[in-house]
């Protein structure tokens, strides 16, 4: 066989790979821009707070751009060809949003996850497309998923290490582009901070990148969990640090700094308890009319913070923060008061804060 012969071989794959990039694109231009809400705070404060809302991209969450990103990273590279099975380590909304790329394409799709992994969980990725391999601890879902993709000969999107490398940070309607463009006519048009949880690290790597490329004085401020790996890592400048376990908050927290993190593009970092998390994702559901998730309530207990000490310090400006996704995910968990009891949680003093922020704009967290 020659060279040519060869290269001609390639060519229905290759054309396949093109229509697959444009179809994915094609996603990114009609849905990618999404809502910029102001969150209710009072205006003779001078500083406005406003909610990026990802839960209206078509797989109901923030984690739809990371997934759109790393199909377009891995059909460029060329590891993605028209019979690749596609394996995921996760058990939540990355393998939801996949699953849904995966299914555009015509790919299957397989989420290694814990066993533990709720129902709800499974039949969301299932009700994608995707297929379920469960393993035994959340440790070894990443070692399964490489495992599983070789013997399938198929591609480990491997998200933790390829998220932050895979997102266009310098602009193309990233997420940053995107909330700047938003503000540009509101009052306080370039952002004092934004506060972003980390569970890949690609999100607050795409926004620091950004404000820096724009040479903007926007602040990044990376909110963290319990049993997480990345505050602690920051604080003590010891990227080598393990939790040994996982975050209740789903889609942010992890048991060890994963490659995506960039730590240099953070400005500070605050630690959230998750009782305060849920408190706060509690109240604000409470006051937008609609429930929003976990990882929102750790977001909004950050920016709570940080415009307390704006207004402490007679500042204004403008604070965005991000609407992970839904509410409508964790009926039987985060909105269970039977869960939170099994968790051992309490949110009543975390509410108190909040309430007394939201009437007074002073910020006293209360312990018991």
């Amino acid at each position: 066989m020659t060279a040519v012969d060869v290269a001609r071989c390639d060519e229905p794959a290759r054309a396949w790979v093109t229509e697959a990039i444009a179809k994915v694109e094609a996603d990114a231009n009609r849905s990618a821009d999404t809502h910029l809400l102001p969150f209710p705070l009072p205006p003779e404060w001078g500083i406005d707070l406003y909610l990026k809302d990802e839960s209206v991209h078509p797989t109901g969450s923030l984690k739809h751009r990371l997934a759109r990103s790393l199909f377009l990273y891995g059909l460029c590279n060329g590891w993605i060809g028209p019979d690749t099975t596609i394996v995921e380590a996760s058990s939540g909304s990355t393998a939801v949003s996949e699953a849904y790329f995966a299914r555009m394409l015509g790919l299957p799709f397989i989420a290694v996850m814990p066993a533990t992994t709720s129902a709800e969980k499974i039949s969301l990725i299932e009700f994608q497309g995707g297929k379920c391999h469960l393993v035994a601890t959340p440790a070894a879902a990443s070692i399964e998923a490489r495992r599983l993709a070789d013997d399938l000969g198929g591609h480990f999107m491997d998200q933790f290490t390829y998220a932050e490398r895979a997102t266009d940070w310098r602009g193309n309607n990233n997420i940053a582009e995107s909330i700047f463009a938003q503000l540009a006519l509101e009052r306080h048009p370039i952002p004092t901070w934004v506060v972003t949880g980390a569970g890949t690290g690609g999100t607050s790597a795409t926004i620091g990148r950004y404000v820096r490329y724009r040479r903007h004085d926007t602040r990044l401020c990376v909110v963290d969990v319990e049993n997480s790996a990345f505050f602690p890592a920051y604080r003590d400048a010891d990227w080598a640090v393990e939790t040994g376990s996982g975050s209740r908050i789903e889609g942010i927290g992890r048991p060890r700094v994963e490659p995506s993190f960039q730590p240099a593009v953070v400005d500070r970092m605050l630690a959230v308890p998750d009782a305060a998390s849920l408190a706060a994702m509690r109240a604000a559901s409470a006051l937008l009319g609609r429930r929003v998730g976990g990882s929102t309530g750790t977001n909004l207990w950050g920016a709570f913070t940080l415009i307390a000490e704006m207004r402490a310090a007679g500042r204004t400006g403008s604070v965005v923060t991000l609407l992970c996704d839904g509410g409508e995910r964790y009926a039987d968990t985060y909105f269970s008061d039977t869960w939170v009891a099994d968790q051992n949680l309490d949110l009543s003093p975390h509410l108190a804060t909040v309430q007394d922020f939201l009437a007074t704009g002073t910020w006293l967290p209360k312990t018991l």
